[in-house]
Protein backbone atom coordinates (compact mmCIF):
# COMPACT_ATOMS: atom_id res chain seq x y z
CA UNK A 1 0.00 0.00 0.00
CA UNK A 2 2.48 2.35 0.80
CA UNK A 3 4.40 1.58 -2.34
CA UNK A 4 1.38 2.23 -4.39
CA UNK A 5 0.74 5.63 -2.87
CA UNK A 6 4.52 6.60 -3.65
CA UNK A 7 3.96 5.85 -7.03
CA UNK A 8 0.55 7.78 -7.09
CA UNK A 9 2.15 10.87 -5.64
CA UNK A 10 5.38 10.53 -7.97
CA UNK A 11 2.82 10.31 -11.01
CA UNK A 12 0.83 13.24 -9.81
CA UNK A 13 4.39 15.50 -9.87
CA UNK A 14 4.89 14.35 -12.80
CA UNK A 15 1.55 15.56 -14.18
CA UNK A 16 1.21 19.03 -12.43
CA UNK A 17 4.77 19.61 -13.15
CA UNK A 18 5.31 23.27 -14.62
CA UNK A 19 7.36 23.53 -17.75
CA UNK A 20 9.25 26.75 -19.42
CA UNK A 21 6.92 26.40 -22.00
CA UNK A 22 3.90 26.33 -20.20
CA UNK A 23 5.16 29.65 -18.89
CA UNK A 24 5.78 31.11 -21.95
CA UNK A 25 2.23 30.22 -23.63
CA UNK A 26 0.76 32.10 -20.44
CA UNK A 27 2.60 35.24 -20.94
CA UNK A 28 2.67 35.05 -24.95
CA UNK A 29 6.54 35.25 -25.36
CA UNK A 30 8.77 32.61 -26.35
CA UNK A 31 10.52 29.55 -24.59
CA UNK A 32 13.63 31.03 -25.77
CA UNK A 33 12.60 34.29 -23.63
CA UNK A 34 11.56 32.21 -20.97
CA UNK A 35 14.89 30.17 -20.71
CA UNK A 36 17.44 33.22 -20.90
CA UNK A 37 15.80 34.75 -17.67
CA UNK A 38 16.53 31.72 -15.68
CA UNK A 39 19.79 31.80 -16.78
CA UNK A 40 20.09 35.40 -16.04
CA UNK A 41 20.93 36.62 -20.27
CA UNK A 42 21.31 40.48 -19.62
CA UNK A 43 18.72 41.27 -23.02
CA UNK A 44 15.77 40.65 -21.47
CA UNK A 45 13.85 43.75 -20.66
CA UNK A 46 13.32 44.52 -16.98
CA UNK A 47 9.54 44.30 -16.89
CA UNK A 48 9.30 40.55 -18.60
CA UNK A 49 12.16 39.57 -16.54
CA UNK A 50 9.74 40.32 -13.39
CA UNK A 51 7.15 38.72 -15.31
CA UNK A 52 8.31 35.73 -15.84
CA UNK A 53 9.32 35.01 -12.32
CA UNK A 54 6.19 36.20 -11.18
CA UNK A 55 4.81 33.88 -13.76
CA UNK A 56 6.76 30.96 -12.58
CA UNK A 57 6.13 31.17 -9.08
CA UNK A 58 2.88 31.38 -9.28
CA UNK A 59 1.99 28.28 -11.58
CA UNK A 60 4.43 26.64 -8.99
CA UNK A 61 7.57 26.37 -11.01
CA UNK A 62 9.05 28.12 -8.46
CA UNK A 63 7.84 26.49 -5.00
CA UNK A 64 7.80 28.41 -1.77
CA UNK A 65 10.72 29.13 0.81
CA UNK A 66 14.34 28.84 -0.55
CA UNK A 67 14.03 28.79 -4.17
CA UNK A 68 11.57 31.56 -4.07
CA UNK A 69 13.88 33.57 -2.54
CA UNK A 70 16.16 32.97 -4.74
CA UNK A 71 13.74 34.03 -7.74
CA UNK A 72 13.15 37.45 -5.66
CA UNK A 73 17.41 37.80 -5.84
CA UNK A 74 17.40 36.92 -9.04
CA UNK A 75 14.85 39.36 -10.30
CA UNK A 76 16.35 42.42 -8.32
CA UNK A 77 18.98 44.11 -8.89
CA UNK A 78 21.44 47.10 -7.69
CA UNK A 79 22.52 49.93 -9.26
CA UNK A 80 25.19 51.84 -7.33
CA UNK A 81 25.22 56.02 -7.03
CA UNK A 82 28.83 57.04 -7.37
CA UNK A 83 28.86 60.29 -5.82
CA UNK A 84 30.85 63.29 -4.52
CA UNK A 85 30.23 66.06 -2.54
CA UNK A 86 28.56 67.97 -4.85
CA UNK A 87 28.38 71.84 -5.41
CA UNK A 88 24.82 72.55 -4.95
CA UNK A 89 23.79 69.71 -2.83
CA UNK A 90 20.12 69.58 -2.68
CA UNK A 91 19.85 70.25 -6.95
CA UNK A 92 21.72 67.16 -6.77
CA UNK A 93 19.98 65.26 -4.01
CA UNK A 94 16.49 66.03 -6.08
CA UNK A 95 18.49 64.21 -8.88
CA UNK A 96 19.39 61.24 -7.00
CA UNK A 97 15.84 60.76 -5.00
CA UNK A 98 14.04 60.61 -8.55
CA UNK A 99 16.54 58.03 -9.77
CA UNK A 100 16.00 55.93 -6.78
CA UNK A 101 12.30 56.17 -7.24
CA UNK A 102 12.21 55.20 -11.08
CA UNK A 103 14.85 52.44 -10.56
CA UNK A 104 12.40 50.89 -7.85
CA UNK A 105 9.91 50.08 -10.28
CA UNK A 106 12.09 48.06 -11.89
CA UNK A 107 12.96 46.12 -8.66
CA UNK A 108 16.15 47.80 -9.06
CA UNK A 109 17.50 48.94 -5.65
CA UNK A 110 20.04 51.69 -5.68
CA UNK A 111 23.06 51.59 -3.58
CA UNK A 112 25.13 54.95 -2.81
CA UNK A 113 29.01 54.48 -2.82
CA UNK A 114 30.67 57.86 -1.85
CA UNK A 115 33.93 59.07 -3.11
CA UNK A 116 36.46 61.76 -2.35
CA UNK A 117 36.55 65.15 -4.80
CA UNK A 118 39.91 64.40 -5.22
CA UNK A 119 42.29 61.41 -5.96
CA UNK A 120 45.22 60.52 -3.38
CA UNK A 121 47.87 57.72 -4.19
CA UNK A 122 45.63 56.14 -0.64
CA UNK A 123 42.66 55.82 -1.87
CA UNK A 124 40.86 52.34 -3.13
CA UNK A 125 37.88 51.71 -5.02
CA UNK A 126 35.11 50.51 -2.77
CA UNK A 127 35.07 46.60 -2.93
CA UNK A 128 31.31 46.81 -3.49
CA UNK A 129 32.12 47.81 -7.30
CA UNK A 130 34.43 44.32 -7.71
CA UNK A 131 32.28 41.75 -6.54
CA UNK A 132 29.17 41.26 -8.14
CA UNK A 133 27.10 43.35 -5.44
CA UNK A 134 25.86 45.89 -7.76
CA UNK A 135 25.25 44.92 -11.60
CA UNK A 136 25.21 49.01 -13.12
CA UNK A 137 26.69 52.40 -11.76
CA UNK A 138 25.68 55.83 -12.29
CA UNK A 139 28.08 58.77 -11.92
CA UNK A 140 27.37 62.07 -10.80
CA UNK A 141 29.71 64.99 -9.72
CA UNK A 142 32.78 63.16 -9.74
CA UNK A 143 35.33 65.85 -11.54
CA UNK A 144 38.44 64.41 -10.40
CA UNK A 145 40.22 62.80 -13.74
CA UNK A 146 41.77 60.25 -12.12
CA UNK A 147 38.93 58.90 -9.97
CA UNK A 148 36.89 59.34 -13.13
CA UNK A 149 39.76 57.12 -14.97
CA UNK A 150 39.40 54.71 -12.29
CA UNK A 151 36.09 53.79 -12.49
CA UNK A 152 35.70 54.24 -16.07
CA UNK A 153 37.70 50.50 -15.51
CA UNK A 154 35.08 48.81 -13.73
CA UNK A 155 33.74 46.34 -15.41
CA UNK A 156 30.20 47.52 -14.62
CA UNK A 157 27.60 49.00 -17.02
CA UNK A 158 27.76 52.85 -16.58
CA UNK A 159 25.78 56.15 -17.07
CA UNK A 160 28.22 59.02 -16.07
CA UNK A 161 26.10 62.57 -15.76
CA UNK A 162 28.50 64.97 -16.87
CA UNK A 163 32.32 64.34 -16.72
CA UNK A 164 35.14 66.83 -16.27
CA UNK A 165 36.26 68.68 -19.13
CA UNK A 166 39.86 66.82 -19.38
CA UNK A 167 38.22 63.59 -19.86
CA UNK A 168 37.62 63.17 -23.68
CA UNK A 169 34.00 61.67 -24.16
CA UNK A 170 34.97 59.18 -26.71
CA UNK A 171 37.42 57.77 -23.96
CA UNK A 172 34.51 56.48 -21.64
CA UNK A 173 33.03 53.25 -21.32
CA UNK A 174 29.95 53.93 -20.93
CA UNK A 175 27.13 56.59 -21.59
CA UNK A 176 26.60 60.29 -20.88
CA UNK A 177 24.30 62.70 -19.79
CA UNK A 178 24.63 65.71 -20.24
CA UNK A 179 22.61 69.22 -19.50
CA UNK A 180 22.56 70.69 -22.85
CA UNK A 181 25.06 73.87 -22.40
CA UNK A 182 25.43 76.02 -25.54
CA UNK A 183 22.64 76.56 -27.13
CA UNK A 184 20.95 77.40 -23.28
CA UNK A 185 23.61 79.84 -22.06
CA UNK A 186 23.80 81.97 -25.86
CA UNK A 187 20.24 82.65 -25.09
CA UNK A 188 20.31 83.68 -21.60
CA UNK A 189 23.25 85.95 -22.67
CA UNK A 190 21.42 87.08 -25.83
CA UNK A 191 18.38 88.22 -23.42
CA UNK A 192 20.89 90.62 -21.74
CA UNK A 193 21.93 91.89 -25.81
CA UNK A 194 18.76 92.70 -26.13
CA UNK A 195 18.09 95.05 -23.04
CA UNK A 196 21.54 97.10 -24.20
CA UNK A 197 23.58 95.48 -21.95
CA UNK A 198 27.12 94.54 -24.09
CA UNK A 199 29.76 94.70 -21.08
CA UNK A 200 29.33 91.32 -19.79
CA UNK A 201 32.10 88.70 -17.91
CA UNK A 202 30.97 85.39 -17.21
CA UNK A 203 31.82 82.91 -13.94
CA UNK A 204 32.13 79.40 -14.05
CA UNK A 205 35.18 76.66 -14.31
CA UNK A 206 35.23 75.80 -17.57
CA UNK A 207 38.14 72.81 -16.32
CA UNK A 208 35.28 71.68 -13.68
CA UNK A 209 32.60 70.30 -16.01
CA UNK A 210 32.23 69.63 -19.66
CA UNK A 211 28.93 71.41 -19.29
CA UNK A 212 30.67 74.21 -17.47
CA UNK A 213 32.57 74.40 -20.85
CA UNK A 214 29.72 74.27 -23.07
CA UNK A 215 27.75 76.97 -20.61
CA UNK A 216 31.21 79.45 -20.98
CA UNK A 217 31.31 78.45 -25.41
CA UNK A 218 27.74 79.41 -25.51
CA UNK A 219 28.33 82.80 -23.64
CA UNK A 220 30.84 83.39 -26.15
CA UNK A 221 29.26 82.28 -29.30
CA UNK A 222 26.43 85.24 -28.28
CA UNK A 223 29.01 87.81 -27.74
CA UNK A 224 30.80 87.07 -30.93
CA UNK A 225 27.07 87.03 -32.92
CA UNK A 226 27.14 90.45 -31.85
CA UNK A 227 30.17 91.31 -32.58
CA UNK A 228 30.88 92.25 -28.80
CA UNK A 229 34.64 91.66 -26.91
CA UNK A 230 34.71 88.88 -24.30
CA UNK A 231 37.30 90.85 -22.15
CA UNK A 232 39.06 88.10 -20.49
CA UNK A 233 39.70 90.65 -16.93
CA UNK A 234 35.86 90.34 -16.41
CA UNK A 235 35.75 86.57 -16.77
CA UNK A 236 36.66 84.01 -13.83
CA UNK A 237 36.88 80.36 -15.77
CA UNK A 238 39.84 78.90 -13.86
CA UNK A 239 40.04 77.82 -10.42
CA UNK A 240 42.77 75.71 -8.16
CA UNK A 241 39.63 74.06 -6.30
CA UNK A 242 37.39 71.73 -7.35
CA UNK A 243 34.29 74.37 -6.88
CA UNK A 244 34.36 77.83 -6.68
CA UNK A 245 33.60 78.98 -3.42
CA UNK A 246 32.71 82.72 -1.99
CA UNK A 247 35.94 83.47 -0.79
CA UNK A 248 37.41 82.94 -4.33
CA UNK A 249 35.15 85.14 -6.15
CA UNK A 250 34.93 87.82 -3.65
CA UNK A 251 39.12 87.55 -4.08
CA UNK A 252 38.32 88.16 -8.47
CA UNK A 253 35.90 90.91 -7.59
CA UNK A 254 37.95 92.76 -5.38
CA UNK A 255 40.81 93.04 -8.29
CA UNK A 256 38.26 94.50 -10.86
CA UNK A 257 38.72 98.25 -10.88
CA UNK A 258 35.81 98.87 -12.34
CA UNK A 259 32.61 96.39 -13.20
CA UNK A 260 31.02 94.95 -16.00
CA UNK A 261 26.69 96.02 -16.41
CA UNK A 262 26.24 91.83 -15.70
CA UNK A 263 27.77 88.89 -15.16
CA UNK A 264 26.45 85.38 -16.82
CA UNK A 265 27.40 82.88 -14.25
CA UNK A 266 27.51 78.75 -14.83
CA UNK A 267 25.47 78.20 -12.01
CA UNK A 268 22.93 79.68 -9.34
CA UNK A 269 25.12 78.72 -7.01
CA UNK A 270 27.55 80.49 -8.94
CA UNK A 271 25.26 83.83 -8.41
CA UNK A 272 24.34 83.19 -4.86
CA UNK A 273 28.00 83.95 -3.95
CA UNK A 274 28.16 87.05 -6.53
CA UNK A 275 25.01 88.39 -3.97
CA UNK A 276 26.23 87.65 -1.27
CA UNK A 277 29.67 89.86 -2.11
CA UNK A 278 27.79 92.73 -3.27
CA UNK A 279 25.25 92.61 -0.48
CA UNK A 280 28.51 93.65 1.74
CA UNK A 281 29.67 95.92 -1.09
CA UNK A 282 26.73 97.70 -1.97
CA UNK A 283 29.27 101.11 -2.79
CA UNK A 284 29.99 99.00 -5.77
CA UNK A 285 26.56 98.26 -7.42
CA UNK A 286 24.40 101.26 -6.11
CA UNK A 287 21.93 101.12 -9.23
CA UNK A 288 22.16 97.34 -8.81
CA UNK A 289 23.86 94.35 -10.93
CA UNK A 290 22.27 91.94 -13.71
CA UNK A 291 23.20 88.63 -12.90
CA UNK A 292 22.01 85.57 -14.75
CA UNK A 293 22.26 81.95 -13.28
CA UNK A 294 22.28 78.30 -14.39
CA UNK A 295 19.49 75.38 -13.00
CA UNK A 296 16.72 77.78 -11.80
CA UNK A 297 17.49 75.71 -7.70
CA UNK A 298 14.95 77.02 -4.88
CA UNK A 299 18.25 76.21 -2.80
CA UNK A 300 19.21 79.70 -2.65
CA UNK A 301 17.11 81.57 -0.99
CA UNK A 302 18.40 84.94 -1.78
CA UNK A 303 18.19 84.70 -5.47
CA UNK A 304 15.70 82.16 -5.91
CA UNK A 305 12.95 83.75 -8.29
CA UNK A 306 14.84 86.34 -9.52
CA UNK A 307 17.36 85.35 -12.15
CA UNK A 308 16.83 84.44 -15.65
CA UNK A 309 18.32 81.28 -15.22
CA UNK A 310 17.73 77.66 -16.89
CA UNK A 311 14.93 75.56 -15.78
CA UNK A 312 16.38 71.85 -14.89
CA UNK A 313 13.18 69.52 -14.10
CA UNK A 314 15.78 67.33 -11.71
CA UNK A 315 12.60 64.93 -11.44
CA UNK A 316 12.72 64.15 -15.61
CA UNK A 317 16.25 64.12 -15.46
CA UNK A 318 16.37 61.30 -12.82
CA UNK A 319 13.97 59.55 -15.00
CA UNK A 320 15.78 59.61 -17.96
CA UNK A 321 18.86 58.50 -16.15
CA UNK A 322 17.40 55.59 -14.35
CA UNK A 323 15.98 54.89 -18.12
CA UNK A 324 19.23 55.01 -19.43
CA UNK A 325 21.45 52.95 -17.09
CA UNK A 326 18.30 49.65 -17.10
CA UNK A 327 18.81 50.10 -21.22
CA UNK A 328 22.79 50.03 -20.64
CA UNK A 329 22.70 47.06 -18.17
CA UNK A 330 20.09 44.79 -20.77
CA UNK A 331 21.87 45.99 -24.11
CA UNK A 332 25.59 45.78 -23.00
CA UNK A 333 26.64 45.86 -26.39
CA UNK A 334 25.05 48.56 -28.01
CA UNK A 335 27.27 51.80 -28.89
CA UNK A 336 27.45 54.05 -25.84
CA UNK A 337 25.66 57.45 -26.10
CA UNK A 338 26.17 60.82 -25.78
CA UNK A 339 22.64 62.18 -24.60
CA UNK A 340 21.72 66.13 -24.22
CA UNK A 341 19.10 66.96 -21.82
CA UNK A 342 17.96 70.79 -22.68
CA UNK A 343 16.11 72.76 -20.18
CA UNK A 344 14.05 75.86 -20.73
CA UNK A 345 14.68 79.20 -20.49
CA UNK A 346 12.86 81.71 -17.82
CA UNK A 347 14.06 85.66 -18.30
CA UNK A 348 13.61 87.59 -14.86
CA UNK A 349 14.69 90.91 -14.30
CA UNK A 350 17.83 89.26 -12.93
CA UNK A 351 18.94 93.15 -10.89
CA UNK A 352 20.56 91.91 -7.83
CA UNK A 353 21.36 94.34 -4.63
CA UNK A 354 19.44 97.24 -6.32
Amino acid sequence: MIRWRRKMRLARDIMNKVTMQEIADALGISRVTVWKVFHNYENVSAAIRSSVWDKAIELGYVKGGPEANLAKQERERNVSAIVARPNSAAFSMKIIHSLARELNLYNINLMYTYMPSSYSDKYKMPQMLYNNMVQGAVVLNIYDKKLTEGINRLNLPKVFVDVTQQINPRNLSGDLVLLEGQDTMCQITESLVSRGITKIGFIGDIRHARTNHDRYEGFCQCMREHGLPVEEKYCLTRTNEIFFCEEEIGHFLDGLETLPEAFVCASDSIAHCLQLYFSRHRERVPEGIVVTGYDDSDEFTDVSGLLTTASVKTELLGKRIAMQIIYRMERGDAPYETIYVKPSVIERNSILCG
